[in-house]
């Protein structure tokens, strides 16, 4: 019997044949009351070599506060300490869901990581499973995303107008300045680019339709895409980024609520929702921007420009720039939240999460955009 087996009043530790450690814990356990300290366990820890498990019983627990949960935090920290594991029997819900919360807040090592060592081997093998587990969480979150608009189509997701029609005024009207300015540049750009060409054969008209043409199919989309990453995209990852370290999702899920269709789902439907008008817009204003570097530098009056810009346009290729922009805003939204939903614990969390959601979304525009166009140059469209 050890000294710790004598602490009946409040903490009983006892092994049985198959050598797991009860550690049972009694009576109130509040700050303002005298309190067994954890070297108790440790001493059944150590006593008679290492448990084959530790079996904490709370059952007997009549008062609690944050005084029962340090004590508990302590016990798990040596059972993680001496590689012993750990179950609870008999706590209160409460108690446990409070103790889950706990344990989910990173070290503060984490703001500081450190690369592994090991050989070349080593870190290849940790880097193809860490790319398994992300491809893994990935499909997770494409599955929850499915179900959440299965949800919506049956009119029974808890999705609040309020909160889309919001999404939609920062993804859509908000962003139109940074777009417009983008927009003019690149028809600047593509003009020149194609005069410098064009020139030289005397077809300096036809820069009309090099802008055109490459705004509705590809430009437009594509750089509207790209802005809606670094803007909203990371947004979108900070935010809920942010949510996850205030533990507000968790708020949400204990009161009963799906962060996929209360966070999630209102994000996708407005971006969705914007991208193609946007698109629209960047189209217009990318084609102003050719015609400024037309009229004023290549001699070409407005009106030609003009004609010849309609003439080049055809249903298919602004529509194939739509479709472009539908899938991007579906790819952005995407990247942004799973990012975000997915976010650690910590400020420097947050930070991760927000690169991250960048980086995805925009290798996912551009792999993309190279299938589409594939797909485009194939069927002919």
């Amino acid at each position: 019997m050890t000294k710790a087996n004598a602490m009946v009043d409040q903490v009983n530790c006892s092994r049985n044949a198959e050598g797991v450690l009860t550690v049972r814990l009694r009576g109130a356990w509040r700050f303002r009351d005298e309190r067994p300290a954890p070297d108790l366990v440790r001493e059944a820890l150590t006593a008679g070599g290492p448990p084959t498990a530790i079996a904490l019983e709370g059952s007997g627990i009549t008062d609690w506060d944050s005084a029962c949960l340090i004590f508990l935090q302590h016990v798990c920290q040596l059972a993680s300490d001496s590689d012993v594991p750990l179950r609870l029997e008999g706590f209160a819900p409460g108690i446990e869901r409070m103790l889950r919360l706990a344990q989910a807040v990173p070290d503060r090592t984490e703001a500081h990581r450190e690369q592994a060592g090991g050989s070349f081997l080593a870190r290849v093998g940790r880097s193809a499973l860490a790319t398994l587990d992300d491809c893994k969480k990935t499909m997770s979150f494409l599955g929850e995303t499915v179900l959440a608009f299965g949800a919506l189509f049956r009119g029974r997701a808890h999705m609040r107008l309020v909160d889309l029609w919001s999404v939609i005024q920062e993804c859509g009207p908000e962003a139109l300045p940074i777009v417009a300015v983008i927009s003019v540049l690149v028809g600047m750009i593509l003009a020149f680019l194609g005069s410098i060409q064009l020139k030289l054969f005397g077809a300096e008209v036809y820069v009309a339709d090099l802008v055109g043409v490459g705004m509705v199919r590809e430009m437009g989309a594509l750089m509207t895409g790209i802005i809606m990453a670094g803007r909203t995209g990371a947004s979108f990852a900070a935010r809920l980024g942010t949510m996850q370290v205030n533990e507000e999702v968790d708020a949400l899920q204990t009161m009963g609520f799906s962060p996929m269709e209360f966070l999630v789902l209102p994000r996708m439907i407005a971006l969705i929702l914007m991208m193609p008008l946007l698109t629209i817009f960047s189209n217009v204003l990318g084609i102003f921007g050719g015609a400024v570097v037309g009229v004023l530098m290549m001699d070409l009056t407005p009106t030609q420009y003009y004609l010849e810009t309609v003439k080049s346009l055809t249903f298919e290729a602004v529509a194939s720039g739509l479709i472009k922009s539908v899938v991007f805003g579906v790819l952005v939204a995407f990247s942004g939240c799973m990012q975000g939903i997915r976010c650690g614990r910590s400020a420097s969390a947050v930070g991760d999460a927000t690169t991250s959601a960048v980086v995805h979304a925009i290798v996912y525009i551009i792999v993309a955009d190279s299938i589409l166009s594939i797909i485009y140059t194939l069927t002919g469209f």
